[in-house]
């Protein structure tokens, strides 16, 4: 299993999960019901409601975001920022045990 840690925008103490190889970080938080992961294209990339703030340390272990994602990132509701991903493209893989990311404000 992987350990992901979600932090909600209030600063309050974070959500930790155990997820499965191969699951997206936007299905883990969905199959949790956290709060701050709206996802409501399921995955789809057709939305930018399961935006996070990849910590600073995690940011060099993912994959360069598609254009695609790139796309969406530009309507999100709170403020696109460097390490502004779509969960729902962040494949969790054993590299990433321990990955921390920051929800933002809103979603919608």
């Amino acid at each position: 299993m992987i350990k992901v840690h979600l932090v909600p925008a209030d600063g309050g103490e974070a959500l930790t999960l155990e997820a499965k190889p191969g699951q997206s970080l936007m299905q883990a938080a969905v199959a949790a019901n956290v709060h701050g992961i709206e996802a409501e294209c399921g995955g789809l990339l057709t939305c930018a409601t399961c935006h996070v703030y990849v910590r600073e340390a995690f940011i060099d272990k993912l994959p360069e975001p598609t254009g695609d994602e790139l796309g969406m990132l530009a309507f999100t509701a709170s403020p696109k920022k460097p390490n502004s991903r779509l969960s729902c493209q962040i494949a969790l893989v054993p590299e990433l045990d321990g990955l921390t990311v920051d929800l933002p404000a809103t979603q919608t």
